[in-house]
């Protein structure tokens, strides 16, 4: 008997449901089952990037043990949450979003791909990427040869070749980049080289893919994949003659500092999709486009950036986790079983590493590299990323790569990445950058005060700008080349594609990113530095640090000691709203201050600012300022007294210097008179030779106050406040018996601002303040006690 059965396919899901009210699972149709899967994804993803950062491994680590977490080698193995949260009819959905957002991912990347710095790479990174490459993939081959004899048998040669060798032959640029951010390399000499060799090596394993998804066609004759190359190329071609030009034009309608024409944004990524379009009828893929049209676009100017801006939020924050979580989908780490398995995966990563390793190290001696830089070059190009499982996708695919083979790959290329990091800390520590003559002048106070002041002032927007300028201003005197000022603009390096554009910036200006393309310097916060320098007598550096909010103090301080600065000014982590009210910018920067303050190799002032001169720079010839410093004893108030009688010199400045004692019956109760005696003569000799140099100057007010309580100072204090003083200095942590009655009647919401500086940021005052902690070799107790006791501070 002869039974007749059809086979039955499950119907194609819905896009949405009409709810579960209505006897609909939100399950079974694509949209909420997509919301479901990147809401999934991203929480996952973000998870392990939190818990990964303090091993300093870039996100992309996360991203890819996050997909493996969530397919069959982990969760999957339970088929009820496979089959519900990732079922088989939802994974062409899945599969498109990863890669429109893959697409538009790559062509952010190849924005950031600077052709002009790829044609001045210098021979040495152009030897070490080619043996970078070479190697390696030479490698490959011969390891495919093994795979295709063991758990490969069966596919087709000539595409498994190509594919083994440029899956071992890649660098990834812009993970790479992110670690030379993260150990701050990036401006030493093997960053530079590093950086420029993984670019070749990122376009040449481009054009490697190209050939090996021309010879992967189904169509197994010779003169298809002939005919797809020859596409491929003239597709490059047509791209170089047309996309420069036509997209110059438009960057040229977008001048700095103006709203983007939203057309034009949507011609571009229309432009992008159809690059895409193009390159997957072609038979490469539908990414080759997207990257090619991204290489091509002009970098400067505001047009590139708004692109950026407008794209890779959406892009890299939801869309691309999709692809990692496909790649993971597919990945089936229990196919790795056995001996054998085991024993390919070692050869793998033994091969891929050996292979980029020996190749980088020994064209690196060979071209003068010590041997300590030539292993960290050889571990830093062994870097793999998202290129490296894009090649991997695209194999498996096209039916090259099987699932045993496609799981090995995937770990080879996350233990080659997670293990760059500890590897280059634990080989390579930079030498310190030392200049020429000794560090004599780490504080504003010195026996020779027409010596020239160096400050380090940072800034964190534009916000931070006019108040810096003007405290500048007012700092410089009126002798000739006698203050020099580094402007540095602190940066967060993010996870975003837009990082790597900052990257490029640091690298090309030098540690510690010292601007010195003026091209290169096109943004506001620096021509506002530029102009007032033409305006002023002051000599500025604009400057830039990029590194994350955990480490940036590390920046700060490095470059203060190359630049041999004498202090260091710092913006207060609080600005002030409309109402007068402080309120806190960004929490970050509170420990950034407190980082700086117990490493820094020189004095250091916080500015707690409330409008110092407006909102605008005050030229010199309209300064008009009343500065007071308040003056309780010990070295920081000998700092602030110092920075006072420096800003003083100005002519647009009246100082005030009010100088706090104790009354005799306060003074004769239970005193140590040992080191107390020793400040307090150090004191009255500072306090001497600042009225006998000012006492000719008419703008120089002294007077001395006896307060009897800590009460009693700060009603004193409150009286100085009124609406004429535009700035108060005062020493961070004061000394004497006085500020430890002092301490108890005030409260003190900002413990890095001591006593004094913590009461004038009280709503009782308005006034703009600078706390000033002079340089020591060891911060005493109580000056380290109030940056490390957290348990008062208020956000």
């Amino acid at each position: 008997m002869v039974m007749n059965s059809t086979l039955k396919c499950p119907p194609p899901m819905k896009a949405t449901s009409n709810g579960v009210f209505q006897g609909d699972n939100p399950l079974q149709f694509a949209l909420p089952l997509a919301i479901l899967q990147i809401c999934l994804v991203v929480v996952v993803t973000r998870s392990l990037a939190f818990v990964l950062r303090p091993l300093r491994q870039p996100r992309v680590i996360a991203e890819i043990i996050g997909g493996i977490l969530l397919g069959p080698s982990a969760l999957g193995r339970n088929l009820d949450y496979l089959h519900t949260v990732f079922p088989a009819r939802s994974l062409t959905v899945l599969d498109t979003l990863a890669n429109l957002g893959l697409l538009f991912f790559l062509f952010l990347v190849g924005l950031e791909l600077d052709l002009k710095s790829l044609r001045r790479t210098g021979k040495r990174a152009l030897t070490i990427a080619i043996a970078g490459i070479s190697l390696p993939f030479t490698l490959g081959v011969g390891t495919s040869f093994v795979l295709r004899a063991t758990i490969s048998k069966g596919v087709n040669q000539g595409p498994f070749l190509v594919f083994m060798g440029v899956a071992l032959s890649i660098t990834a640029f812009p993970v790479l980049a992110r670690i030379l951010a993260e150990l701050k390399l990036l401006t030493t000499d093997v960053g530079r080289i590093a950086m420029s060799a993984a670019a070749v090596n990122d376009v040449a394993a481009w054009i490697l893919l190209a050939l090996a998804i021309a010879l992967s066609g189904t169509n197994s004759s010779p003169f298809i994949s002939l005919w797809v190359l020859l596409c491929g190329c003239a597709f490059v071609l047509v791209c170089i003659l047309v996309i420069p030009p036509v997209f110059k034009w438009m960057a040229d309608k977008c001048p700095e500092g103006e709203h983007v024409n939203e057309n034009y944004v949507c011609a571009t990524l229309a432009v992008v999709l159809a690059a895409g379009f193009v390159t997957d009828s072609i038979g490469i893929h539908a990414l080759f486009g997207a990257f090619v049209v991204g290489v091509l676009l002009p970098k400067e100017g505001a047009f590139s950036g708004a692109l950026v801006e407008k794209v890779e939020d959406l892009v890299s924050g939801l869309f691309l986790p999709l692809y990692f979580v496909s790649n993971g989908l597919k990945t089936n780490v229990a196919t790795i079983e056995g001996l054998q398995s085991w024993g390919l995966l070692l050869l793998v990563i033994t091969t891929a590493s050996v292979g980029k390793i020996v190749g980088t190290v020994v064209v690196s001696l060979l071209s003068g590299v010590d041997f300590k830089e030539a292993l960290t070059l050889g571990v830093l190009m062994n870097t793999k990323g998202l290129v490296e499982l894009i090649v991997l996708n695209i194999g498996k695919d096209k039916g090259v790569l099987n699932d045993q083979t496609f799981a090995i790959m995937v770990l080879m290329a996350l233990f080659t990445t997670f293990i760059t990091t500890p590897l280059v800390m634990a080989i390579y520590k930079p030498a310190r950058v030392v200049e020429k003559g000794e560090y004599k002048n780490r504080t504003v106070e010195r026996k020779k005060t027409n010596s020239q002041l160096r400050i380090l002032t940072c800034f964190h927007s534009t916000r931070n700008i006019p108040s810096m300028i003007n405290l500048i201003e007012a700092s410089r005197g009126i002798r000739k080349e006698g203050l020099r000022v580094y402007a540095m603009h602190l940066m967060e390096l993010s996870e975003r594609s837009s990082a790597i554009r900052m990257v490029h910036k640091a690298r090309k200006n030098g540690l510690p990113f010292w601007t010195n393309d003026r091209s290169s310097v096109s943004n506001q916060i620096v021509v506002a530095f530029e102009a007032f320098q033409q305006l002023s007598k002051v000599t500025i550096r604009p400057t830039m640090a990029i590194s994350r909010m955990s480490n940036i103090h590390e920046d700060i301080c490095s470059s203060a000691e190359s630049q041999q600065a004498a202090i260091i000014i710092l913006p207060f982590h609080k600005h002030q709203r409309l109402d007068g009210q402080l309120e806190t910018t960004r929490y970050e920067f509170h420990y950034i201050n407190k980082r700086v303050l117990e490493h820094a190799p020189c004095s250091v002032g916080i500015l707690v600012d409330r409008g110092l001169g407006g909102n605008a720079h005050v030229s010199a010839r309209n300064v008009d300022f009343i500065v007071k410093v308040l003056f309780f004893g010990g070295p920081d108030d000998i700092e602030a007294l110092a920075y006072g009688a420096r800003m003083s010199e100005h002519p647009g400045i009246r100082l005030a210097v009010i100088r706090f004692r104790v009354t005799s019956e306060m003074n004769n109760v239970g005193i140590d008179v040992g080191e107390d005696e020793i400040e307090q003569s150090r004191d009255e000799e500072c306090l001497s030779e600042f009225r006998e140099r000012m006492e000719k100057n008419e703008r120089i007010k002294y007077d001395e106050i006896e307060v009897g309580s800590g009460r009693e100072a700060v009603e004193v204090i409150k009286r100085q406040h009124d609406g004429r003083c535009q700035l108060l200095v005062v020493g961070r942590m004061p000394e004497g018996q006085l500020v430890a009655a002092f301490e108890g009647s005030s409260r003190n919401d900002c413990r890095e601002l001591g006593p004094v500086g913590g009461l004038l940021t009280s709503p009782e005052f308005s006034t703009s303040v600078l706390v000033v902690q002079q340089y020591r070799t060891q911060l005493p107790e109580s000056s380290l006690a109030s940056l490390t006791d957290d348990d008062d501070d208020t956000n």
